[in-house]
């Protein structure tokens, strides 16, 4: 973790702590449907509630120890960073929120599939906003992830919005990420994004009080353990990541990305049982091809990049 001390100071690369740290992180978030599923007495709203509130501790805790205090503070005068970080603040509310109430009305596939298809929404996001232009493998990766949304939509009966915004929300994040890399560390950006979101989990607290009880409050200890938990778990694969990545090579991070989605596709069949018919298996067997076809062109880069050094 970065210390005021140490910053800038060059991180040798340990490939077994990153892979050990990255593998944790991703499991921990591959296991989130599990936890919001034991947490279903309380509303969705009210797990996004404490998912911010006891971020933000776990983030100025992390702080705290890292001994960066001074420097997170100088985040809130980088005005070149900060509508990055509102658009980052926005965009992982509509995310947790979105993602918290799908696993609770019991659609943890649809939701997975959001994360599947997020890699193909960023490169439409290279295309419209940064003007980026898209080779041949990469277009007919986008092109079958349109035919599985479409196909999906008609076994659904609707559109799989979850799965959409889930996917372009944090498509949106992972933009605002990038533009945010040599400016705010991981950690700092979490924190604020969380500071600036407690207004709005105070809010949706009164909401949820005035329209019932306040489950933190009324479910006992163990209850109110299990809230708190969670919202910790919400910043330490985030820190986790933050580490692996510094540690790791690119195109592993790229993989390793999958270890989340697929784990809860398979805990939405095996553990909830959801059922897949077979559209739906076609559906996503089309977006498996689009990110082959992507993992495809990004190893075949890679070879030539290293070829022509």
């Amino acid at each position: 973790m970065e210390t005021e001390s140490n910053k800038g100071t060059p991180t040798e690369k340990n490939i077994a702590r990153g892979l050990t740290l990255g593998l944790t992180a991703y499991l921990i978030w591959g296991s989130f449907p599990i936890i919001i599923s034991m947490l279903g007495f309380a509303t969705p709203w009210e797990i996004v509630v404490w998912r911010i509130l006891f971020g933000l501790l776990a983030g100025v805790l992390f702080i705290l120890v890292g001994r960066s205090w001074r420097t997170f503070l100088s985040v809130f005068k980088n005005r070149a960073a900060l509508p990055w970080l509102a658009l980052s603040s926005i965009v992982i509310m509509i995310n947790w929120t979105v993602y918290v109430y799908g696993v609770s009305i019991g659609h943890v596939v649809e939701s997975s599939l959001g994360y599947f298809i997020n890699p193909l929404v960023t490169i439409l996001l290279a295309v419209f906003l940064l003007g980026e232009r898209l080779r041949k493998l990469q277009w007919l990766a986008v092109a079958l992830g349109v035919v599985a949304v479409a196909t999906l939509t008609l076994d659904y009966g609707r559109l799989p919005w979850i799965a959409l915004t889930l996917a372009g929300s944090f498509a949106l994040y992972g933009l605002a990420k990038n533009k945010l890399a040599d400016q705010v560390s991981a950690l700092h950006s979490y924190t604020f994004e969380t500071v600036v979101l407690t207004p709005v989990a105070i809010g949706m607290l009164i909401w949820v009080a005035l329209n019932g009880s306040v489950q933190f409050v009324t479910s006992g200890w163990l209850g109110a353990s299990g809230l708190a938990i969670y919202g910790f778990l919400t910043a330490i694969p985030l820190i986790l990541f933050g580490v692996a990545a510094q540690n790791l090579p690119l195109s592993w991070i790229g993989f390793m990305q999958y270890l989340t989605p697929v784990l809860q596709f398979i805990l939405g069949i095996v553990y909830f049982q959801e059922q897949m018919p077979v559209a739906r298996w076609v559906g996503f067997v089309l977006v498996w091809a689009g990110l082959a076809a992507l993992s495809t062109d990004m190893i075949r880069r890679s070879r030539l990049a290293k070829q022509a050094n």
